[in-house]
């Protein structure tokens, strides 16, 4: 039962080697011991504070960067606006200059089918008066008959064509 039952003295020496060994923690590890967690707690809070902000910019970055990309969507779809205005005016341009040719081309061209016109009007008409000479021309040299007058000019008539 001795066991169990402490005794004075060993209690004594218990109390007095707790207490130096308390003094001594005291006395050598304690503080730095809890300066090293202080520092650590510190630490922990300055990452936790620093992660936060990189968060922060993070979500700053990516509004930004969305920011940007619509800018430079509306940027493009502003270019390939103007792109197909352009293109448009340009066909446009085209069209009008080629109808214009056109134009130009069925004008020049009809004019000069009626200087052709003109000018085969008049060798026509140079044409029936050389025969209308020659005819008449013929025709006084033969006898005054209107027998044989009527059968020359038929002659000449069969004789002659039109070129």
């Amino acid at each position: 039962m001795e066991l169990v039952t402490p005794n004075v003295g060993t209690i004594f020496w218990m109390l007095l080697f707790f207490s130096l060994i308390l003094w001594i923690l005291a006395k050598f590890a304690w503080k730095p011991i809890l300066n090293s967690l202080k520092n650590r707690e510190k630490t922990i809070d300055e990452a936790l504070q620093s992660a936060e902000l990189a968060k922060q910019e993070m979500i700053k970055l990516k509004s930004d960067n969305e920011k940007i990309l619509s800018e430079a969507r509306q940027e493009r779809d502003k270019l390939m606006k103007e792109a197909r205005n352009v293109k448009e005016k340009i066909i446009l341009d085209a069209q009008e200059q080629a109808q214009q040719e056109a134009h130009k081309i069925i004008e020049s061209a009809k004019q000069s089918i009626e200087n052709e016109k003109k000018s085969a009007i008049n060798e026509i008409k140079t044409q029936i008066a050389l025969l209308s000479v020659s005819i008449a021309e013929k025709v006084i040299r033969e006898k005054l008959d209107s027998g044989k007058q009527t059968e020359l000019i038929d002659k000449l008539l069969k004789d002659f064509k039109l070129s």
